[in-house]
């Protein structure tokens, strides 16, 4: 038997997975002036690595926090699928679901590369490419969860926030 929404911890860990994902997307100034000094040869300040490290430990949260998630959906199932709706929007959301998963495992591994292994191809593809396609994965999801409530009128919206 599947729940009718997710569970309080489930809601609490998106939120806050959505969160810390927005800090470092909105907020890598501290990363980007530790990588600019890094490449051209330059020593950090004690400031400008306690900002870069602030930018990381979020990622490794992020990491933490998806790590158990993605238990705690493996323990307590999830909600179904609305019914009466076209496929096209079930195996859209099950292509962007995925997506966000993947980015959000693979982000900070590439962080951690990047980082603490100082690997520059590690950190163009986490800051460039991953970067781009995980904003591009976070407007179709919110997209998504919009045309859910208030086109088809499910309640896919509500079972993730008040429940």
């Amino acid at each position: 038997m599947k729940p009718n929404s997710y569970s309080i911890s489930q809601r609490f860990l998106h939120w806050a997975v959505a969160l810390l994902v927005f800090f470092n997307l909105l907020l890598p100034d501290g990363m980007n002036a530790w990588h600019r000094l890094i490449r051209h040869g330059q020593t950090p300040t004690a400031a400008e690595v306690s900002s870069a490290n602030v930018h990381a430990y979020v990622g490794i949260a992020i990491l933490l926090l998806a790590i158990v998630r993605l238990f705690l959906r493996w323990q307590t199932g999830v909600p179904a699928e609305p019914e009466g709706q076209p496929l096209v929007l079930h195996v859209g959301a099950k292509i962007v679901h995925l997506q966000l998963y993947a980015l959000i495992f693979l982000m900070p591994v590439s962080g951690i590369v990047a980082y603490y292994f100082v690997i520059d191809a590690a950190g163009s593809i986490h800051a460039d490419i991953m970067k781009a396609v995980l904003w591009t994965v976070i407007a179709a999801h919110a997209l998504g969860a919009l045309v859910q409530h208030f086109y088809f009128r499910t309640n896919v919206l509500r079972r993730m926030t008040v429940g």
